[in-house]
Order: C-alpha cells, then sequence, then structure tokens
C-alpha cells in the first residue's frame, strides 16, 4: 500500500511539476518544424543544383556536403563547449536558426559553385543550435522519457521536412531554383522568433567550468565514440541515393518525390524508435539503425529496378528515423551529466569530422571505380561498427 502511495505521489510531482519542461519541449519541436520546413525545401534539388545548374560533377557535390557536415561537427563541439561555459544555452539556439536563413538567401544569388562555400559554411554553422537545445531537452527529460522526447522533436523535425518537400515538389516548377531558396529562407527566421520569446532558460547552477577532458570520458563512451566514428566515415550524404536514383532512371521532377518518401518514413518513425528504446533500451534500436543501414548498401549494389530504388528510400527512411533520436539519448546518458553539452558536441564533431573524408571518398570512388564500390565501402565500415557496437554497455 506504501509502495502504491509512493508511486502515486511521484506521478503526481511528475505530472505537476514538469508542465515548463513539457512547453520547453514543445516550444523547441515547432521551432525545428520550421527550420525543417525551410531546409526541405532547397534539400530535394540541391545535389540537382549543384551538378546542373552550376555544373559541379560528383567530387565537388561531394565536398560541398562533407564540408556541410565537417563543419556542423565543429560548430556542435564549439557551441557545446562554449555553453557549459558560459551556462547559457539558448543564444546558440535562435542564431543558429537565423544563420540558416540567411545561408539560404545566398544560395539563391549564387552563380557558380564556388560561390555556395561560404553560404554552405554558414548553413552548417547553424547547426550550433542542436547541442545546446539537445543538451537542454536531455536536462528537462528523465530516463523514462527521454528517449520519447528526442523521438518527438525528430518527428516534428520529419513532418517540417515533408511539409517542405510538399512545397518544394508543388513550387519547383513555378517558381525555380532561385526563388524557392528565397522563400526557403523564411521558416528558419519564424523558428528564431518562437526560440526568443517562448523559451525560458532556467537559472545555471553556480560553479567554475573547468573544461571537460579525457579523463572524464570512461572506455565505454570512448569506445561509442569510436564505433560511431567508423560508420560515420561509410555513412554519405543523402545526395547519393538521389543521384543514384536518377541514373538507375528515375526522372529529375521525381526527385523530390523520393525524398518526399524517406522523410516521412523517418517522420511517422521517430518518435516509435525513441519510445521503444526507452522501454527496450538504446542499443538493440541502433543496432537496428545500422542493419537498415546495411539493407540501403545491399540495394544500391545489387538491385537496379524502380521498385527496388524506391524501397531503398523507404529503408533509408527507416534508418534516419531509428538512429537520430536513439544516439542522442544514448549520448546523453554515457555522458557525465555535468559535461552534457561538451560530450554531445564531443560526439557531433567526431563523427562529423568524420563525414568530409566520407562523402569526398564517395564521390572520388563513384567517378573514377564506379557507383557500387562507395557502397561496399560503406558495408564494411557498418559491419564493423556493429560487431564493436556488441561490447557497449547500456547504463539504464
Amino acid at each position: 500500500m506504501a509502495g502504491k502511495k509512493s508511486k502515486i505521489c511521484y506521478n503526481t510531482v511528475m505530472e505537476n511539476g514538469t508542465k515548463a519542461d513539457k512547453k520547453t519541449v514543445r516550444t523547441f519541436a515547432a521551432a525545428s518544424f520550421f527550420n525543417d520546413l525551410g531546409s526541405d525545401m532547397v534539400y530535394p534539388v540541391w545535389p540537382l543544383f549543384v551538378t546542373t545548374v552550376l555544373g559541379a560533377n560528383m567530387a565537388v557535390l561531394g565536398f560541398l556536403d562533407g564540408l556541410g557536415d565537417a563543419l556542423v561537427s565543429i560548430s556542435q563541439a564549439a557551441s557545446g563547449y562554449i555553453s557549459d561555459r558560459i551556462k547559457k544555452r539558448k543564444v546558440f539556439v535562435w542564431t543558429g536558426y537565423l544563420f540558416g536563413s540567411l545561408s539560404r538567401v545566398g544560395y539563391a544569388f549564387s552563380s557558380v559553385w564556388q560561390a555556395l562555400i561560404p553560404f554552405r559554411i554558414l548553413d552548417r554553422a547553424g547547426k550550433i543550435r542542436g547541442v545546446p537545445r539537445d543538451a537542454i531537452i536531455a536536462d528537462v527529460s528523465t530516463p523514462e522519457n527521454r528517449g520519447r522526447n528526442f523521438g518527438f522533436l525528430r518527428a516534428a523535425d520529419n513532418l517540417g521536412a515533408v511539409c517542405g518537400i510538399l512545397v518544394c515538389i508543388f513550387l519547383f516548377k513555378l517558381i525555380g531554383y532561385r526563388n524557392l531558396f528565397l522563400l526557403a529562407a523564411v521558416p528558419s527566421a519564424i523558428g528564431a522568433v518562437l526560440i526568443i520569446f517562448l523559451v525560458k532558460e532556467k537559472k545555471a547552477s553556480p560553479g567554475i567550468y573547468k573544461g571537460i577532458t579525457l579523463k572524464d570520458i570512461d572506455s565505454n563512451f570512448r569506445l561509442f565514440l569510436l564505433l560511431s566514428s567508423f560508420f560515420a566515415l561509410g555513412s554519405f550524404s543523402y545526395s547519393f541515393l538521389l543521384i543514384f536514383a536518377k541514373t538507375s532512371g528515375f526522372m529529375v521532377s521525381f526527385m523530390p518525390v523520393l525524398y518526399l518518401v524517406f522523410t516521412s518514413v523517418a517522420f511517422l518513425v521517430s518518435l516509435p524508435f525513441g519510445r521503444l528504446s526507452d522501454k527496450t533500451g538504446r542499443k538493440a534500436v541502433l543496432m537496428l539503425s545500422f542493419f537498415f543501414w546495411v539493407f540501403v548498401c545491399l540495394s544500391c549494389i545489387f538491385l537496379r529496378t524502380s521498385w527496388a530504388v524506391f524501397l531503398t528510400f523507404v529503408l533509408y527512411g527507416l534508418h534516419k528515423g531509428a538512429i537520430e533520436p536513439v544516439q542522442k539519448a544514448f549520448v546523453s546518458e554515457l555522458a557525465p551529466a555535468r559535461f552534457r553539452a561538451s560530450s554531445l558536441g564531443a560526439f557531433q564533431m567526431v563523427t562529423g569530422l568524420c563525414a568530409l573524408p566520407a562523402s569526398l571518398i564517395a564521390g572520388l570512388l563513384w567517378d573514377k571505380m564506379g557507383l557500387s564500390v562507395p557502397f561496399y565501402l560503406s558495408l564494411f565500415l557498418t559491419v564493423v561498427a556493429i560487431g564493436m557496437l556488441l561490447f557497449v554497455k547500456e547504463r539504464r
């Protein structure tokens, strides 16, 4: 009876004491929805804009995508460290959304692919928002709902992406690349306004931040960083899948539809996978996400029919929907709580720095040795990551 009463009291406290926390999560979700609405008006036609309008080859596309991912890692590591040090997180979030908005204006006025570089840097530097935002969400969550909250955030991201792709599909032929990019700048600016006015940052506890060191990270977390790096080395950007679909016979006008397929699937499964990880553990769902990517690689290597390409994008959506919320929840639990933002930033930096050589190498292999070769390399590295994940100890 006493145990039942304690459980009731605990639930009452949780229900009454987390209203502000729920509002914070919902506001971040709304801002992420608007940002991804703008981003994914651009992403479905980005590889086509770079390769057809500006005349770049696959190696250049791989360089631009890899450069962007590498800059994401650096910006997130820096923002995580600085936000822990100054004990402020909100400013990084709304500033990041503004960077993303301004970059799309720059894309609209670029006439050669070299001109994209500074705006690509600005766009990906906008990811300074990611780690501080994730740290806030981890802080306002419990082990029982952390996966769900990250899944909810990712579902909002993907829902915004779905809407952005639909806007792209309906407006692209009417207004063209450049006007579409200008329009895409608006939603991210709305996201910045939401964060500025609706998120109230909690007062930080007093103390001096000494900075995270390797001594603060145990061998378990280091192993997870290592296996994530191996996987990231083979996990090249979505642009390669879109170009693969084009080489398999899909028309250029159908590319946004394929992008819509994987984004819609990711939207539908992000929250369920987040909840599943709360119940079964993070490792199980993360392992599943790796196997989804294995099937993507196998499909691209051995199958070239229209239905197989379509299935590949479904599998890619399942992979993204499983890996993105669960990775963040897993890292926030493996890392020391007082260094949560720095640890999330370190994780993003390590995996992101692998993205530049990943996409660049994939582009070079594609150009020099054939389109199947990057998928063989990715398959091998993913299998290595799966084997290493078996030895990571989960804290439940």
